[in-house]
């Protein structure tokens, strides 16, 4: 049996990352956990159970880019082609 030349690649796991506010206090925390327990209960730091998960906006690679300002206007400002 040949075994093969190519370096191993270690697999890297992340766990989101959630935003949470408590009702009774205020307060905002966040939890990584799995995708499949986001919506499950979550106490705040402070022992609180009635909380609230957050809509969180999601950055990829770590900076947003700059998107050039279409010209011309219409719906979608025109750069898309569709007549606007």
């Amino acid at each position: 049996m040949k075994l093969s030349n190519r370096p191993l690649r270690s697999k890297i796991l992340t766990v989101p990352r959630y935003e949470y506010r408590c009702r009774a206090c205020g307060d905002t925390f966040e939890l990584n956990r799995p995708m499949s327990e986001s919506s499950a209960p979550a106490a705040c730091p402070a022992g609180h159970d009635d909380t609230v998960k957050l809509l969180s906006t999601v950055s990829v690679g770590g900076r947003a880019a700059a998107q050039p300002m279409g010209g011309g206007g219409g719906c979608c400002g025109g750069a898309c082609g569709c007549g606007g």
